[in-house]
């Protein structure tokens, strides 16, 4: 407001001026907290997606770099994982903020998916500014960020610009807030300064990511270096069937594909592409295969170097297959029995399967038996090793035999003492398999039942299905203490659709 005298008008104006701001400061419109929400979504999978990425690197980096040149990267390889501790502290540290903020809120709303509170104008100030959780929060931001760039070397600091830090914003009409109050101060409400958390982390992950890659490129500089070699042959495969080519692919560390070395083997010069050379052995005879081969090249002085391979083996064998029983070594009669099949040295697509004594279906490793018959059967395996040609593999033979018998249940009990309150309670009766490994339904569809009450007579009736009868459960509620129930003649059909005749269950009310 205008200084100097003002008239009574005046004066009013003002005051209605200020009563508006304080009830726009206390009415958020749900579209500015759904926006808010929106952007906390989005912050929080952009920090999943670039902590994805930093796993990836650090996979990538153990599988080449450091494996192939172990105590030349090792060092490397700890500083980048220092970088990710330190960045984790802050980002654990901002999540924990983040729990005790939805807390102090109410929680989540299952409807909105936010902050029950997120209107909130008091909680953000509270712990943030007067328990002075944000100077603590800014402290560290600084910490994390200069720590993060002191673990690079110099000459890669300077293009480095981490949107992670906590800087005063410039004064506006003369008035100068601190980050912590610009952010988490009056007039903020619960939802923005949780959308403001999810932006330090995401900030955090992305400070984390540029400076593990930027300290673990150390290391493929330094490969440009090639000032050490070591011969090395890798193959597919040392397990071959007869009548199948082995290859495998021979080629100096510090692979440069621009290098085009002499590479012999017994002898004998193989072709070499791009810095690899292709060696294909025979396997026209079974038995032990050796061979070793010999890289020769020219360094950057014009001398030949020459490095041999260590010795290489490979086996040649007749073709087998491998029948694997997922359950045991059993097939059931009226189950889907799942059976794994596979070939070494054949491709799946390329088997060919069938069964005697029963039906099988499937592809690939994962196939089903159906039997039928108690007794034996056989699943056999063929496999189109060359084209247009197929060879027996092999067979399996398995035993064939029923599901075994179900128990009855009722009240969770085949027999023994229960309570009568227990029995009263309960209105049908169960078949259950015990230790079984497949998942067997079996229903029960007829019974007769016994109660038998001290110094009376003995009450006898039969149903038709697995549930108690209107006469049976009004029988059933006059149970006590000191009753025997018993179910006898009981009827089962499990999936083989045969009926099985189960154990009576004595029941003693107590």
């Amino acid at each position: 407001m205008a200084g100097g005298k003002q008239t009574p008008r005046q004066r009013m104006i003002g005051i209605l001026y200020l009563v508006l701001l304080g009830l726009i400061a206390l009415n958020v419109p749900d579209s500015l907290l759904d926006a808010f929400k929106h952007i906390t979504d989005s912050l929080d999978t952009s920090t999943n997606n670039v902590n994805t990425g930093v796993d990836a690197t650090y996979k990538t980096f153990e599988a080449t770099t450091l494996k192939l040149q172990h105590d030349r990267a090792k060092p490397i390889y700890d500083t980048a994982k220092m970088a990710s501790k330190v960045a984790d502290t802050l980002y654990n540290y901002v999540y924990q903020l983040r729990k005790q903020l939805v807390a102090e809120g109410g929680g989540i709303n299952p409807s909105t998916g936010d902050v029950e509170a997120r209107d909130n104008l008091d909680i953000s100030p509270r712990i943030m500014i007067t328990d002075k959780k944000g100077e603590e929060l800014k402290r560290r931001i600084i910490e994390t960020h200069d720590r993060l760039l002191k673990l690079l070397r110099k000459k890669d600091r300077a293009g480095v610009n981490f949107s992670l830090n906590a800087v005063d914003p410039p004064a506006s009409a003369g008035i100068k807030k601190s980050w912590e109050d610009a952010y988490f101060g009056d007039g903020i409400p619960l939802g923005a300064t949780i959308t403001t958390l999810a932006k330090i982390q995401t900030d955090t992950k992305n400070a984390e990511n540029e400076v593990v890659k930027k300290i673990l490129a150390e290391a493929q500089q330094a490969q440009v270096n090639l000032d050490k070699f070591a011969a090395v042959a890798t193959a597919p495969t040392s397990y071959v069937l007869l009548g199948q080519p082995y290859s495998a692919d021979v080629f100096l560390t510090a692979y440069d594909s621009k290098l085009s070395p002499n590479i012999t083997v017994g002898g004998s010069p193989i072709s070499v592409d791009a810095g690899k050379g292709k060696y294909t052995g025979s396997t026209s005879t079974e038995g032990l295969h050796k061979w070793t081969a010999t890289i020769s090249f020219k360094d950057n002085d014009g001398k030949i170097q020459t490095y041999t391979t260590p010795e290489q083996s490979y086996m040649v064998a007749r073709p087998s297959a491998v029948v694997s029983p997922d359950k045991m070594n059993v097939l059931y009669i009226g189950l889907p029995n799942p059976v794994s099949i596979s070939a070494p040295g054949v491709p799946k697509e390329y088997l060919r399967v069938s069964m005697s004594g029963g039906s099988i279906s499937g592809s690939g490793e994962h196939w089903t038996a159906t039997v039928s018959t108690i007794g034996e059967a056989k699943i056999n395996v063929s496999g189109e090793l060359t084209k247009g040609k197929t060879s027996f593999l092999g067979s399996t033979l398995f035993r064939v035999k029923r599901i075994p018998d179900p128990k009855a249940q009722f009240a969770g009990k085949s027999g023994g003492n229960t309570s009568a309150a227990n029995i009263r309670a309960q209105d049908r009766l169960f078949a259950k398999l015990e230790n079984f490994e497949f998942d067997a339904k079996f229903n029960v569809t007829r019974f007769t039942i016994l109660i038998a009450k001290p110094r009376q007579d003995v009450i006898i009736k039969s149903a038709t299905g697995n549930e108690l009868t209107s006469d049976m459960r009004s029988a059933m509620n006059t149970v006590t203490p000191g009753t025997t129930v018993v179910f006898k003649d009981i009827i089962a059909v499990g999936p083989d659709g045969t009926q099985r005749g189960l154990d009576p269950i004595v029941l003693s009310a107590n």
